[in-house]
């Protein structure tokens, strides 16, 4: 006797992830996988899907989770906006491996460089792993609602096996550099989905340093990822930079022999390094190379106070100030002098440089009017630089004030003509990084919202092919991103008419009265099954689902 399907989502339009067109179908589920898709399919549960779109869950292959998946393991607001996969470790940033007297200073690296509440990791992390194979196992014993992959980074790598002169010395010793290759091996067979690191100038971490990776030769990087290739398996992800440019990866990854993802490709109004950048990979790619940039569709906007002046950290004035106390950066924006010495480091030595135009006041307690305000313009009133103006501002009101900049990808035409290339991963949501500055989670939804309907610039089954399909193959998760019998049930259901990432709003939700923005209120996101569970139906939360928390541990 044919058993029953344990679910059915019925009557909507399937577009697959493989970029074929869309066809009407439902799609029933049994014992967590697609059991078929067609018409006239009944089960135990049926969710209703009539007008809209079901699609693989989709995946984000750039967040930074690490510390986050252990007090949500919902993964919000991510979950919200139809992904059911992460990947966290990008930038080198992983939790693991760690050394517990090097918990501290794991810690200070976190704050400084990905916005991260010293407080609040102390309280929401357990700490109760060492090795990057323990990590894994303390996230899958707690479980987790979506799948969950992990790189190691090369941060802790370095941490791990140099301690504090990870911060210091450049070259390690033959036997340093050999026992962070084991390291490396021993984490991708304990399931590491591949290793991440960064050469990136704006990477700073204890006491204004820059992050042990940013220390790191091209040699040294090569060393660290000869363990995939010798496994036939696992992902390169970096962001050139000093050590490491762009120019390297071609050839880095070609030695490598597996995918290497670098991040990001961002537009910059009136310069076309974009167009540059995607010509060279397009030679590298017809030459049987697997270089994939990654782009994103939104600005890049941060709300930073000067508390934590993240943007501003590249310059020497500001990173000298992160070793020290509050009060000693209050004392230093109170100084004429020193107010003088910044401005001009930001306007000749930050790269890229300054945009006051950009900067306006994104949130302020006091002086409410003021909001949406552009420095310059505030600045021209007073007669001072704009500099001036935010420290007068921001002391006034404990530090508290928020300025609004947007850093980059700020050309529309651009954006779209990458959206039109292939080679491309979507990527850059940051999700659980800079969580008080920015919320990127929402990517997928202003995607389908804004570049699919509004703008029209790529069709509906490209974009969800982007979304899901596409990353999957990149990472050699076979089970996930297409719609197909015997595939893992990771589906998302949404209205094409109406889809969009809502608000950003701030909250005090994190442990320890940690705040952060999110976008927990999309439009048009209807239901989300991870592993042939719902965990958001109509639009809501679902307890039982969530509380069951289906994802698993995506070992490589």
């Amino acid at each position: 006797m044919r058993g029953v399907d344990d679910l059915v989502i019925t009557g909507g339009t399937v577009v697959d992830g493989t970029g074929a067109p869309g066809v009407r179908a439902d799609v029933a589920v049994r014992d967590g996988r697609i059991r078929a898709v067609g018409r006239g399919l009944r089960g135990r549960r049926t969710l209703d899907a009539d007008g809209l779109v079901v699609t693989p869950g989709f995946i984000d292959v750039h967040t930074h989770y690490d510390a986050q998946v252990f007090w949500d393991p919902d993964l919000t607001p991510s979950s919200h906006h139809g992904v059911t996969t992460v990947v966290a470790g990008n930038c080198g940033f992983s939790l693991a491996p760690c050394r517990p007297e090097h918990r501290p200073l794991l810690v200070r690296t976190l704050e400084h460089v990905e916005d991260m509440d010293p407080a609040t990791l102390e309280a929401g992390v357990p700490w109760d792993f060492v090795t990057f194979g323990e990590y894994l196992d303390s996230v899958a014993r707690r479980g987790v609602a979506l799948n969950y992959a992990c790189y190691v980074g090369h941060t802790a790598v370095r941490l791990f096996v140099m301690g504090e002169d990870g911060y210091e010395r450049e070259d390690p010793t033959a036997d340093e550099l050999a026992a962070m290759r084991d390291v490396v091996a021993e984490s991708l067979d304990a399931g590491a989905i591949g290793f991440a690191t960064s050469s990136s100038p704006t990477h700073n971490g204890d006491g204004g340093r820059p992050v042990p990776s940013r220390l790191a030769s091209l040699a040294e990087v090569e060393a660290l990822c000869e363990p995939l290739r010798e496994r036939g398996r696992g992902v390169v992800a970096l962001l050139p930079g000093e050590k490491v440019r762009h120019r390297d990866v071609y050839g880095l990854q070609q030695r490598v022999g597996r995918p290497l993802t670098w991040t990001a490709l961002l537009t910059i109004k009136g310069f076309p390094w974009h167009e540059e950048v995607v010509a060279d990979t397009d030679a590298h790619r017809a030459a049987g190379g697997q270089v994939w940039p990654q782009i994103s569709v939104r600005p890049l906007v941060f709300q930073m106070n000067l508390r934590e002046p993240f943007t501003f950290n590249v310059v020497p004035a500001f990173s000298e100030l992160m070793a020290g106390s509050e009060a000693q950066r209050r004392a230093a924006y109170a100084d004429p002098a020193w107010r003088a010495r910044a401005a001009g480091e930001l306007e000749t030595l930050a790269r890229p440089r300054v945009n006051w135009d950009s900067i306006e006041v994104a949130e302020s307690a006091a002086q409410p009017g003021l909001v949406g305000r552009r420095v310059v313009d505030l600045a021209a009133e007073r007669g001072v630089h704009p500099l001036d103006v935010m420290v007068e501002l921001a002391l006034a009101e404990d530090l508290e004030v928020r300025f609004r900049s947007v850093l980059a990808n700020n050309d529309p035409e651009a954006i779209a003509w990458l959206l039109g290339r292939d080679g491309l991963l979507l990527g850059l949501a940051d999700s659980g990084a800079h969580v008080s500055q920015l919320c990127d989670a929402c990517m997928p939804t202003d995607l389908l919202g804004t570049w699919v309907r509004e703008r029209q610039v790529l069709p509906l089954e490209r974009a969800v092919h982007k979304l899901t399909g596409e990353p999957a193959a990149v990472f050699g998760l076979a089970d996930r991103g297409v719609i197909a019998e015997g595939r893992v049930a990771d589906l998302t259901v949404f209205d094409p008419a109406t889809v969009a990432p809502g608000p950003l709003r701030r909250v005090r939700d994190f442990p320890a009265g940690g705040e952060r923005l999110t976008a927990d209120r999309p439009v048009g996101m209807v239901h989300t099954v991870v592993g042939g569970v719902p965990i958001r139906v109509d639009g809501a939360p679902e307890p039982e689902g969530l509380a069951a928390r289906p994802g698993r541990v995506l070992r490589g």
